[in-house]
């Protein structure tokens, strides 16, 4: 396919090597708890609960390889992604190719969640890291995405515009970082970790450095 627009050069000290780079959803699991992120991506730990459960069944039922062609538009399902500039790979859900008047085909990435929109940014960093990969592959610019959320049955546009590129960039870096060091945060229990399905493993109230301090007082004083 024939794509429009040119992405800055890469140097070769600004890339990541192949086998450091990290799934995209690792964005998500960083920006959500820092210490969730460690769990999965340093301790290889994972628990399922319902909703991650329903995520994934959501993912199976539009992850299937392939592609569909209808009118000016080609569908690409479950398409490899990579940014060695991000040090990020991944699968896209859906990948819509757009064609437009000048002959140019436009991607558009289309990432599933099962529940509703959200306050912050991280599904929207997830997104818009689909669409740096997309650029860097394809030598093309990606104005916009869209999130579709299983409980509102609907779409919801997301502009890649300069803060959102700069907050997926800072992510990302910020995610190697923490994987070099191979050091699990501490916990900090919040409003999150109701949800959290690593909530049975990570203990944030009873492995708070605040408990183990009381603890070690008690067990030295006089």
């Amino acid at each position: 396919m024939e794509q429009s627009g040119i992405t800055a050069p890469l140097s070769l000290s600004d890339l990541y090597d192949e086998d450091e780079l990290v799934m995209i959803s690792a964005l998500q699991h960083y920006l959500y708890c820092r210490r969730r992120c460690a769990l999965v991506h340093i301790e290889q730990q994972w628990q399922e609960n319902l909703f991650t459960a329903e995520g994934r069944l959501m993912h199976e039922r539009v992850h299937k390889p392939g592609a569909e062609s209808r009118r000016k538009v080609r569908v690409e399902y479950s398409l490899s992604l990579r940014s060695l500039r991000l040090g990020l790979s991944g699968q896209a859900d859906i990948v819509e190719f757009h064609l437009q008047e000048d002959g140019f085909w436009l991607p558009l990435p289309v990432e599933y969640k099962r529940g509703r929109p959200k306050k912050d940014d991280t599904d929207r960093v997830q997104l818009c890291a689909q669409a740096l990969c997309l650029e860097e592959m394809l030598n093309c610019t990606v104005p916009e995405g869209a999130l579709y959320y299983g409980q509102k049955q609907r779409r919801y546009p997301v502009v890649f515009d300069q803060t959102l590129r700069h907050s997926t960039q800072t992510a990302a870096a910020a995610l190697h970082e923490l994987l070099r060091s191979e050091k699990t945060p501490g916990p900090e229990f919040g409003p999150k970790c109701g949800s959290c399905s690593l909530l049975p493993r990570c203990l944030p109230t009873a492995a708070s450095k605040k408990s183990v301090a009381t603890y070690l007082h008690r067990m030295v004083a006089p």
